[in-house]
């Protein structure tokens, strides 16, 4: 397996992960604040990078059923939340394809 590369982000405001750092999200792509993880807060995100996808499983959340998959840092490997796939009630569709973080996971970088 060759050597990953990280994609660094410039803003107002980063968001990277507590353990190591690393760049996450950038304030611009955050569409929600108002989100319950697994630990607490979370935030929707538009676009995350430098994180690694697990295998999609349906789960039954307070807002419905969902396909999600897990997202890792790709760093050092903590999990930081989940990916919409696909909701199954049609006003949860604009969900899809979009990133929670949890907000105990995350930190301030810049």
């Amino acid at each position: 397996m060759g050597m990953s590369y990280r994609r660094y982000l410039a803003g107002a405001r980063v968001y990277g992960c507590s353990n190591c750092r690393t760049h996450l999200a950038t304030i611009h792509s955050m569409v929600s604040r108002a989100f319950n993880g697994q630990h607490g807060r979370a935030y929707l995100f538009d676009d995350v990078v430098n994180v690694i996808e697990g295998e999609p499983s349906d789960r039954q959340m307070t807002t419905g059923n969902h396909t999600v998959r897990d997202i890792y840092c790709c760093k050092c490997g903590v999990i930081l939340g989940w990916k919409y796939d696909k909701a199954y009630d049609p006003q949860q569709k604009y969900k899809e394809g979009k990133f929670i973080l949890e907000r105990s996971l995350l930190v301030d970088v810049q």
